[in-house]
């Protein structure tokens, strides 16, 4: 046995809670539908922006002329305007003329082509190493699991001139575009190009960028938040799951325990840890475990003593046989000799009467259990034995069977018919040994409530009172002179009480008095369950 903890049970408890935890979760982290809702609200929220930079544009950078008409974007004046414009947001905006080449770029203080910039500061470095970890393990996950929209490069080193973004140059027809974009480290870049216009006419086109942050961190909360809860519920699952492992493990172990010393038990019957009042699966197991137990227990003491019974009795037969054996060889008269060779037969019968009912008792538990039980009418069935008997007295002197009642229908009982006559053959076997031949034996059958009472009554001289519960014990003997025991096992009665008591009835003896008091014979009385 091993412990608790690394039991199979124990581990397949934690993967039948766990697993589908873990797959829920990791159904919730893909956040899919969720991303592109706020990719989509982010488009949209960036081309609101570029009208509205677009728009400022082209009210305070653009140069008229003395007719009235507009001729360009002013780069000059349109540089500290969008720089201001740009500056509440977390975006890069750049101007393109009408012949798609960069005005300005909101990154640049100067001319687009000068070298100072200006570029946001970076975020700031996660000092804790095992979070720099995680955070760097998260982003391994998300770029190559989760976040997988992906769009073309971002042509960072070719955008002075809009031919860079062919979806954008379509802006300079007067039509509002957006695109995302893929950063070499993983992100995502957004953009949309509106045209500059003025009474309609197409002036240049604003390009508005914003990276993917907003939209990361959105999904990133979300994401930590559900993990945050995930490991919460995933500890209780598991300390849950443990305990619940536990409560069941660990009384099984102690019922398999007990269940090995059954068999390594010697000269004392094994303890069954009683566990009845857990009113579960495992206390019905226990309960189970300790009739089973108790059974199998009282079944080897049984076998036991049936085995040193079986020895004494054979012995006694044995003895005799031999010693008429060694007794008609040194025997010269004839007499003598014959007296001897029939107590030699008178033995061998013996032998083989005891061998055959030992053989009978010892499988027919086996018989019991495995054979299929069906109606069987006792009115209609006494008779029968009845007239089989009758038919066998005619070759001597018995006691005479007789029936109360003839053919006495309706005594239905649930069995294997073979078997409950053998019942009531071993009861008239058993009656005929006390019965003198003038003498009867009587069978009767009734109803008694829910059950079907049969009875076998003989004239013979009675059981003695000590004795009316002994005589159903193997191998008990207490036979007249005139019989002298000797064509009798003493395992007919107890065979009997093992039937009737497998077909979930009873069977004892008693004796028949008359009014005053005077023993008239025995009877024996068979209870079984009768079918309405």
């Amino acid at each position: 046995m091993t412990g608790w903890r690394f039991s199979p049970l124990t581990r397949r408890i934690l993967i039948v809670n766990v697993v589908p935890l873990a797959v829920l979760v990791a159904g919730i982290l893909y956040l899919a539908d969720y991303r592109e809702r706020l990719i989509d609200a982010e488009l949209l929220a960036l081309g609101t922006q570029a009208e509205i930079f677009a728009g400022a544009i082209a009210e305070g950078a653009v140069e008229a002329s003395g007719d009235g008409t507009h001729s360009a974007i002013q780069s000059g004046p349109s540089l500290p305007l969008l720089r201001r414009l740009v500056a509440p947001t977390r975006t890069r905006a750049r101007v393109y003329g009408p012949d798609r080449k960069l005005l300005a770029d909101s990154r640049f203080l100067g001319d687009p082509r000068t070298e100072v910039t200006v570029d946001a500061l970076p975020p700031e470095e996660i000092g804790d190493l095992p979070r720099k970890w995680l955070s760097d393990a998260y982003e391994v996950v998300t770029v190559l699991l989760l976040d997988r929209r992906r769009g073309p490069p971002f042509p960072e080193a070719a955008l002075d001139r809009l031919d860079a973004l062919p979806a954008m140059a379509a802006a300079l027809d007067g039509e509002r575009r957006s695109a995302v974009w893929s950063l070499p480290d993983g992100g995502l870049r957004f953009g949309v190009a509106v045209p500059i216009q003025r009474f309609k006419r197409v002036l240049g086109v604003m390009l508005v960028t914003s990276d993917a942050q907003s939209v990361a961190a959105a999904v990133r909360y979300v994401r930590v938040t559900i993990l945050q809860v995930f490991g919460a519920v995933l500890a209780v699952t598991i300390l849950v799951s443990l305990y619940l492992a536990r409560t069941i493990t660990r009384p099984v172990r102690r019922l398999a325990a007990a269940a090995d010393s059954v068999d390594s038990g010697r000269g004392q019957a094994p303890e069954i840890p009683d566990l009845e009042r857990r009113r579960d699966e495992i206390g019905d197991l226990s309960k189970a475990l300790r009739r089973m137990t108790e059974t199998l227990w009282q079944r080897m003491t049984a076998n036991e003593r049936f085995a040193a019974d079986v020895a004494h009795e054979i012995r006694n037969p044995l003895t005799s046989l031999r010693s008429a054996v060694e007794t008609v060889s040194r025997v010269s008269d004839d007499g003598q000799r014959a007296e001897l060779t029939a107590i030699i037969e008178d033995d061998v019968r013996r032998l083989d009467r005891l061998i055959t009912d030992i053989s009978d008792a010892s499988r027919l538990d086996v018989e019991l259990a495995r054979s299929h039980m069906r109606r069987v009418d006792l009115g209609r069935l006494l008779p029968m034995l009845v007239d089989a008997h009758e038919s066998a007295d005619r070759n001597g002197p018995a006691a005479r069977v007789r029936c109360a009642d003839a053919n006495v229908g309706g005594c239905v009982v649930m069995g294997i018919e073979s078997r409950l006559m053998q019942v009531f053959d071993n009861l008239i076997l058993n009656a005929r040994s006390f019965t003198p031949p003038q003498g009867s034996i009587t069978l009767s059958v009734r109803h008694d409530g829910d059950h079907v009472v049969a009875e076998v009554e003989d004239d013979g001289a009675g059981i003695p009172p000590e004795s009316l519960d002994s005589v159903f014990e193997r191998f008990y003997s207490d036979r007249p002179p005139r019989d002298g025991g000797r064509r009798h096992s003493g395992l007919g009665l107890s065979i009997s009480r093992q039937i009737a008591e497998a077909h979930g009835g009873t069977i004892h003896a008693e004796n028949r008095l008359s009014d005053d008091g005077r023993i008239l014979g025995a009877r024996f009385v068979v209870r079984l369950p009768a079918v309405a």
